[in-house]
């Protein structure tokens, strides 16, 4: 690889991570919203290392013709190094699935993090109740009051098969930093057949009775009532509140 090519290249994975963070949503496949600004910012550099070699390269060339030399420039990287250009061209070119029910089935689900009483406030009177996927296993888990209880919820995520026992799991995939550290929470659900994997929808029913509500024991499991397809969100790896209707 002529240093030609490594100028190539350099570009090449800069111009890919500015189209990706500045044209396209697709970034959020791979990192949280808020490292877009870092991405920009790498995009940037890497184009202005490009160029600033681009340059060095031309006066190299200038100052050996100059000397009566050939020019040219025997230097080379091991041709493995061409590898480096197939991500910078899946950034412009393709982009690679989202992480989805595969990954999700692959994983254990995310610990939930011990909650204080007092961190659990009086639940609103609204019905269906919207809650997050960890805010449910949260209540059901952990809240000493019970509130949960007997309350119709609404939670939304995308579809992951149960495996070899059949059934089904609402399931939200969460990035903690990047694809690389994601996490997986899953609710259990009974009731209805289950839709295609990866399916996104809209659920409401109520907690489903396993084990003692507000201990460990108690399983993040819901008796489906209803359930509704929904668009995938566009930063799909968060866990958050389902949208209520206006």
């Amino acid at each position: 690889m002529r240093r030609l090519a490594q100028t190539a290249l350099l570009a090449l994975i800069g111009a890919g991570l500015l189209h990706t963070a500045l044209f396209t949503d697709l970034y959020l496949r791979y990192v949280k919203e808020g490292l877009r600004p870092v991405l920009i910012a790498s995009g940037v550099v890497l184009l202005l290392l490009g160029a600033v070699n681009a340059v060095l390269d031309l006066r190299r060339d200038q100052e050996s013709h100059e000397h009566h030399e050939h020019g040219h420039d025997h230097a080379h990287a091991p041709k493995v190094a061409w590898l480096l250009a197939l991500p910078a061209l899946s950034l412009l070119l393709y982009a690679p699935p989202a992480l989805g029910a595969y990954t999700a089935a692959h994983s254990n689900g995310k610990p939930v993090t011990t909650a204080p009483r007092e961190r659990f406030p009086a639940l609103p009177a609204t019905s269906p109740l919207p809650l997050t996927l960890t805010g449910f296993t949260q209540r059901v888990q952990q809240d000493p009051t019970r509130a949960i209880k007997g309350r119709q919820v609404q939670l939304t995520g995308f579809v992951t098969p149960a495996g070899a026992g059949g059934g089904w799991y609402l399931t939200r995939i969460i990035f903690t930093c990047c694809a690389a550290d994601s996490q997986t929470v899953k609710v259990r659900v009974h009731g209805p057949d289950a839709p295609p994997a990866n399916t996104w929808l809209a659920v409401t029913g109520t907690w489903h009775p396993a084990g003692r509500l507000g201990t460990k024991t108690a399983e993040a499991a819901l008796d489906v009532k209803e359930t509704r397809p929904i668009a995938q969100p566009i930063n799909a790896y968060t866990d958050d509140l389902p949208l209520t209707p206006s």
